[in-house]
């Protein structure tokens, strides 16, 4: 399905045919685009950028590339193609026809999932708003760019929605997704972790892969809403996500390979003799996982929850890759929760299914996070060295749900809670920490030269050199 760029807007919803929707959305357009030049990415709005932009829906259509200035990135509203056999995959309502207009029964619910989903996505463009200032070479700056103009399609992917089905009220709620300022301490971003400052790369690589991995999952159980306008919506911004995801794991993998030069350089793995060659100690990566990854834990909610199961039994959120269950109904079901029993031990209950569904995505999310770190210590060992990155225990550092605030060590064993006030310094990135992160965020604009604490990568962009001007400063 093509999507037609002649529009103000570019869609591919037949948006011309409806002109009270076009002139509501035309109404918005201009509030987007000086939000973008506020809050966007500062100081490189005047430069050609290589970005990828899509053309149709389908696997051929959806990167063209080509250099383009930020403000003139042609946002708009793409759906996935409709499939006019789907059937509802989950809940009471399994086998019914999925819905092309929203249940009033369910007008409510559904806006605030769209909106807690919308607000995530001008969030991190306003997190990363100064990084490209200290961008560690040419190739990493446009793959910043290029995650930020898409995640700001993604905040038009939600507002089409909330126009489209919602009247009124989904109006006010678009204006207010641009009103919300990440770190704002009067109107802060809904979700904690969006509310974290990014200021440096590591922060940036760690973000785009375990914060990107949460929306990759949020996204999946938002593509099988019986909704169908949203499942289509979030079917084609999943083609997008696995870029941002993309770039957070080759981005670690990167540091962890200068390190390792660094290391056998040296012939030492000492943490301080890293850090004067200019390179990321290891121990320090680990604290910066053990960050982010715990951070991106509560973004799926409390481990039981009856809004999940009630998302679940009326078929609006469904668990991500619904398919490869057998079961879509999910009762008469247990599930096994951990959680502790009070007495500074963990115990074990059975939870109804459609309970536990947060627990279910979180659980999938854990085991794909997995996936790079077993690539990254691979690195290591073929290296030569032992040492080796690990995930935090799920019930680390927990902020919602049965281990909120339970003091825990990395490995999950429940400790005391002046222990764990004592520790948590060197499982975190400490101050002193992040000001050595920060005093290497030195800019590298010369095309194919890399910082000196990241690796360059193994390829460019779209086939083309590493040495390429990915974006073009004068």
């Amino acid at each position: 399905m093509g999507i037609n760029y002649q529009d103000r807007i570019p869609n591919n919803v037949d948006l011309g045919s409806n002109r009270t929707l076009q002139r509501a959305l035309e109404h918005w357009q201009p509030e987007f685009l000086k939000w973008w030049q506020d809050l966007g990415p500062t100081d490189f709005q005047a430069k050609d950028i290589y970005l990828r932009t899509a053309t149709s829906v389908d696997a051929r259509g959806w990167a063209t590339y080509g250099h383009v200035r930020m403000p003139d990135y042609r946002w708009g509203i793409f759906l996935a193609e409709p499939d006019p056999n789907r059937r509802i995959g989950f809940g009471d309502e399994y086998g019914r026809e999925v819905w092309q207009q929203v249940p009033g029964e369910h007008r409510s619910t559904l806006r605030r999932l769209i909106v807690t989903q919308g607000d995530t996505e001008p969030a991190s463009v306003e997190q990363q708003r100064l990084l490209g200032h200290t961008a560690p070479s040419l190739y990493d700056l446009r793959n910043l760019f290029q995650v930020n103009v898409e995640e700001g399609r993604h905040l038009w992917a939600m507002v089409y929605l909330l126009h489209a089905y919602f009247g009124r009220d989904g109006r006010e709620e678009a204006e207010e997704l641009l009103s919300r300022h990440s770190g704002d301490g009067d109107k802060p971003r809904i979700l904690s972790t969006f509310n974290e400052p990014i200021s440096d790369w590591l922060s940036f690589f760690m973000f785009t892969y375990f914060t990107d991995r949460d929306g990759k999952y949020q996204l999946k159980s938002l593509a099988e809403s019986s909704f169908d306008p949203l499942a289509r919506t979030c079917q084609f911004m999943l083609t997008e996500e696995a870029h941002h995801m993309f770039v957070g794991d080759t981005g670690i993998a990167r540091i962890v390979r200068r390190t390792l030069e660094v290391m056998k350089e040296l012939n030492t793995d000492d943490p301080a003799a890293v850090r004067r060659a200019g390179a990321i100690d290891l121990a320090t990566i680990q604290k910066y996982i053990n960050f982010w990854f715990s951070s991106a834990l509560d973004l799926f909610g409390a481990d039981q929850s009856s809004n999940a199961a009630s998302y679940f039994a009326n078929g609006l959120k469904g668990r991500p890759d619904e398919a490869q269950y057998e079961d879509h109904l999910a009762l008469d079901q247990t599930y096994a929760l951990e959680m502790p029993d009070g007495q500074g031990s963990i115990k074990v209950e059975p939870v109804p299914l459609r309970n536990a569904m947060n627990e279910v995505s979180r659980l999938s999310y854990v085991r794909d996070c997995e996936i790079g770190l077993t690539r990254w210590n691979r690195l290591i060992q073929k290296a030569g060295f032992d040492a080796r990155l690990a995930l935090p225990s799920p019930r680390f550092r927990r902020g919602n749900g049965s281990w909120a605030n339970v003091p825990t060590d990395t490995a999950g064993r429940p400790i005391g809670q002046a222990e764990y006030e004592q520790r948590l310094g060197g499982w975190l990135p400490s101050d002193d920490d992040r000001a050595f992160i920060y005093s290497l965020m030195q800019p590298v604009t010369e095309p194919g030269k890399m910082a000196a604490w990241i690796a360059p990568p193994d390829r460019g962009i779209n086939n083309l050199p590493v040495d390429y001007e990915y974006v073009r400063l004068n």
